[in-house]
């Protein structure tokens, strides 16, 4: 995410000097609410902005420079359940929004009616946008990755890949092989029940797009010892997402 930032002074110019006349500055919010700040306690103001990189990969897939809820590419940003959009503190059936307190009472994206609440069914395999992450927190410019798009990031045909640490957090460098340029993901591990964070420093998850099991969901796995690979995780689990977009 890149971030500009622009002295309370030069705001003032911009906005015209019948501002410099105010005593508050008021932002008016797209749900009716309201933000007053007065203008002798504003320091400066900060845009953010999603940024990508190209790898030229040949689907055309972009993937942005860091995680959701993260503003530069090292921090580890939020971790979300798969098919929920808002971070949380207990990562468990009995929090997962999308069943009713245990891994056979889903009530959203269930194949097998044995696992759905009440014998529920509806056969959806891959998160709709209201139910993704990246597009819920960053558009719908964005999308969590499908499985093909992460291993089209791992082939060897595409990218070269190593462990490595980038300003004092370890994770994976992955660097294309077609233009050069490159992408890291920081090893942010995962999240479980009482906020317990897994992996730490040791190993990378990322959520795909797409159930992968009766119970889990396909996601981006990436170690220490040098390995990425996609791998199956139980649903709940709170995990990092790194979005993608296309040209």
């Amino acid at each position: 995410m890149k971030t500009k930032s622009f002295w309370a002074g030069l705001l003032l110019m911009v906005v015209g000097l019948q501002t410099l006349r105010a005593q508050k500055i008021i932002l008016h919010l797209s749900d009716n609410q309201k933000l007053e700040y007065e203008l002798s306690k504003l320091d400066s103001i900060t845009f953010a902005v999603n940024e990508w990189v190209d790898l030229g990969l040949p689907s055309g897939t972009l993937w942005a420079t860091c995680n959701v809820g993260a503003n530069s590419p090292e921090e580890y940003g939020e971790y979300y359940a798969w098919g929920e959009t808002e971070p949380k503190e207990e990562y468990y059936w009995n929090t997962y929004k999308l069943c009713e307190g245990w891994f056979d009472s889903f009530t959203k994206y269930c194949p097998d009616s044995s696992i759905g609440y009440n014998g529920f069914k509806d056969g959806l395999m891959e998160l709709l946008p209201e139910d993704d992450a990246a597009a819920a927190n960053w558009g719908s410019d964005w999308q969590i990755p499908s499985l093909e798009q992460c291993k089209e990031l791992r082939n060897q045909n595409n990218t070269t890949c190593s462990w490595t640490e980038q300003n004092g957090v370890k994770g994976h460098l992955i660097v294309s092989k077609n233009n050069g340029n490159s992408l890291f993901l920081p090893a942010a591990g995962y999240k479980g029940i009482e906020m317990s964070q897994n992996g730490e420093s040791l190993a990378g998850f990322y959520w795909t797009n797409s159930i992968g099991s009766a119970q889990g969901a396909n996601y981006l796995h990436f170690n220490h010892w040098n390995e990425i690979y996609p791998d199956v995780l139980i649903r709940c689990a709170g995990l990092t997402v790194r979005p993608v977009r296309k040209k």
